[in-house]
């Protein structure tokens, strides 16, 4: 073909290309709109809440105080104090969360007589509402017949005599404990699903080569990996920031146990603060979007590199 030739096909593509662009955003509008009604819209009204100072004696009677409920929540210790509890808890869950997730899977990767009921054994936990977890695990941990203690005290070991909700540090283990519970399964699925995408052949080259097991799972699997565990480590973070549920079923979030989105609801709802609670809830969503936003930056870089480097 031509140099003129080629240069009269060009503007047909280019058409072309222009008009399913169009056609992609006619397909996708409803869909953005819909998501914009369903979270920006209350967002949206969180924020102007959250710019407002209401009574407490007469519903309704509220004035405009600007950012004057964020500086509050930022100066106040309690803030700061959940800030770190938040990031201690979502620390300690994801860390070993991917650790036994990517256990579980390599497990659950392997042939053998019984794998498709141990497979559907290990992801119970995840279909368990977290709810229903809490509670379980609030009574394994009961100072006098709980499970757990009278294991403990009965084989002579630290911890049977301990109120484990009711001690700072040993509270977060408890809540920590049953994250990692409910939530490696889903680790574990997101991982295995990593593992099958890897070719056979690639092992079979490292046989080959005289690698060991441990050498091929350094050097081959966990690099392969990588996307995997980095999309993982992403959901389970933005999810351990916004933890909610465990704390308040286990602890009420007394014992160093409080997070963020608990001091929220306790200014919201409890001690009817409606623009400090907002406040609270803003300051919680820009601090997940946050860390939402180094993830995607730095990490999301390292996914699409190892995508590439996997291809």
């Amino acid at each position: 073909m031509t140099s003129a030739q080629k240069l009269a096909e060009r503007p047909r593509t280019f058409g072309y290309d222009r008009a399913e662009r169009r056609l992609a955003v006619r397909m996708v509008a409803p869909s953005l709109i819909l998501m914009f009604l369903v979270a920006a819209v209350p967002i949206g009204y969180a924020v102007w809440l959250s710019l407002h100072q209401f009574s407490v004696r007469q519903a309704g009677l509220s004035r405009f105080v600007g950012l004057d409920n964020y500086l509050d929540a930022l100066s106040s210790g309690a803030w700061w104090s959940a800030f770190g509890q938040t990031f201690t808890f979502a620390a300690a869950s994801v860390s070993l969360e991917l650790v036994l997730g990517t256990a579980m899977a390599l497990l659950l990767n392997m042939t053998f007589r019984g794998r498709g009921l141990l497979r559907t054994l290990v992801l119970l936990p995840y279909a368990i509402l977290t709810v229903v977890s809490a509670i379980t695990w609030q009574t394994m941990f009961e100072p006098t017949l709980g499970l757990v203690t009278t294991v403990l005290r009965g084989l002579g070991l630290p911890g049977g005599d301990i109120v484990w909700l009711g001690e700072s540090g040993y509270a977060m283990a408890v809540i920590v404990l049953a994250d990692v519970w409910k939530t490696a399964p889903f680790v574990a699925l997101l991982v295995l699903a990593g593992l099958q995408v890897i070719p056979d052949e690639v092992y079979e080259a490292a046989e080959l080569d005289g690698s060991t097991k441990w050498t091929t799972f350094i050097n081959i699997t966990l690099p392969l990996l990588k996307p995997a565990i980095v999309l993982a480590a992403i959901f389970r973070t933005m999810d351990a920031l916004r933890v909610f549920d465990l704390p308040f079923v286990l602890t009420r979030g007394a014992n160093g146990t409080e997070s963020m989105s608990m001091l929220a609801y306790t200014e919201l709802r409890e001690n009817r603060l409606v623009g400090e609670g907002s406040a609270l809830s803003i300051l919680t969503f820009l601090t997940v979007m946050a860390v939402s936003v180094i993830y995607i930056r730095f990490a999301g870089g390292n996914i699409r590199a190892a995508a590439q480097e996997k291809q």
